[in-house]
């Protein structure tokens, strides 16, 4: 049965009522003093928004077929990346199938490609492909995991991504990712006091709980090496994005040198099957944690988890709720997943998307039933309390 083709494509920003995860405002965890690659710069150091993280904001892709049925998708990009899906990535869309999403993918990204190949580019790609794969499900009736194959187990388990690990652990997770808060900048003190921080969630966690740091972008080797050797026998389990995503050479390094047992992941910053195959072909990490709203969509994310498996690499894609989830679900290689505490004080589990989504599923002590992810598409709705802003139209 010939499905029905694409008719309209509409790009969004959203203004007011919420923003995407980097624009949480003061006092939330996720802003507090986190070291990253500005943080050499002490004007910088205190909150991510202070060098620009959140200027890009929220982008929503909304395809329309010729029946009515909508598909949607959440990433960033803001206005930048409206620009591009609108007046040039629609006119691969419309009049065509959400069904040819390969040769659709294709196109989108070989026609940007003098322009693209990562980043913003990358960013609009991945919402009109995560929209095609919306509105795919929607029209066959079916949730975008039985489009990928069906799930390859009756759960998903979590781990939390947050302040309070401690918390995490009581709410039923398998494990907890802290912040890193001090980079190289602030010398032997700051290392002190990240390996006494992870010292006391130790402690208050016990020996058989995962504890990782995510250090997003903000190290070099010889700081992260030195992190890993003194986190060791705190048992942290792993040393996530600590260089530069471009730094492949530094990363094969940083792998060679922890102590034995200790993971090395990134990938949360990196693009498509081409950035992933240097990671893993390089030999840079254990793990490789693509956003499935960054690293080119559902499409793509098919072909990075095959390099992947082939080699024999674990894939947990950085938390993106929904997207990820479907993914998760159907891969072998995929067995957990990352959620992300968007609480202000990471003690409670509380909606990624929230206010943006309606319908968005959340861990139940620490996991989640295949089942909650029944509904048609990626099986959440739009809020039709925010509002949004369409600035460009073709």
């Amino acid at each position: 049965m010939a499905l029905s083709k694409i008719k309209h494509v509409r790009a969004f920003t959203v203004r007011g009522g919420g923003a995407d995860y980097h624009d949480q405002g003061d006092g939330h965890w996720i802003d507090d003093h986190i070291a990253t690659p500005m943080a050499r710069y002490p004007e910088y150091r205190q909150s991510r928004q202070s060098f620009g993280i959140n200027v890009l904001g929220t982008l929503v892709v909304e395809l329309e077929a010729e029946d009515g049925t909508v598909g949607f998708a959440v990433t960033t990009g803001g206005e930048p990346a409206a620009y591009i899906v609108e007046k040039h990535l629609s006119r691969f869309l419309v009049g065509r199938s959400p069904a040819e999403y390969e040769k659709i993918w294709d196109q989108m990204y070989f026609s940007t490609q003098y322009y693209g190949r990562k980043g913003l580019v990358v960013n609009a790609i991945s919402g009109v492909d995560l929209a095609l794969w919306d509105l795919l499900g929607k029209l066959r009736g079916e949730p975008v995991y039985h489009l990928l194959g069906g799930a390859v187990r009756d759960e998903l388990q979590f781990y939390a991504t947050g302040a309070r690990p401690d918390v995490a652990k009581e709410l039923g997770f398998i494990g907890g990712k802290l912040p890193l808060r001090h980079g190289p900048a602030e010398g032997v003190e700051g290392l002190h006091k990240n390996v006494a921080a992870l010292a006391d969630m130790r402690a208050k966690v016990g020996d058989d709980f995962w504890l990782m740091y995510d250090c997003w972008m903000s190290l070099d080797l010889d700081y992260a090496t030195r992190l890993a050797t003194a986190c060791h026998e705190l048992g942290l389990k792993w040393i996530e994005e600590p260089l530069s995503p471009d730094d492949y050479w530094g990363y094969a390094d940083l792998r060679r040198n922890v102590p034995r047992g200790m993971l090395v992941t990134t990938g949360e910053h990196e693009a498509t099957r081409w950035g992933f195959r240097m990671l893993l072909d390089m030999e840079c990490a254990d793990i490789v944690q693509p956003d499935i709203g960054w690293c080119g969509g559902v499409t793509e994310l098919l072909k990075i988890s095959a390099l992947a498996d082939a080699r024999g690499k674990l894939v947990v894609p950085h938390g993106s709720s929904v997207y990820s989830y479907h993914f998760v679900i159907t891969r072998h290689n995929s067995p957990f997943a990352e959620f992300l505490m968007m609480h202000p004080e990471a003690t409670e589990v509380v909606q990624m998307f929230a206010p943006q989504l309606l319908g968005e599923p959340v861990p139940e002590n620490g996991r989640m039933r295949v089942s909650a992810l029944d509904r048609p598409g990626f099986g959440v709705e739009l809020n039709p309390e925010i509002t949004l802003h369409r600035p460009y139209s073709n």
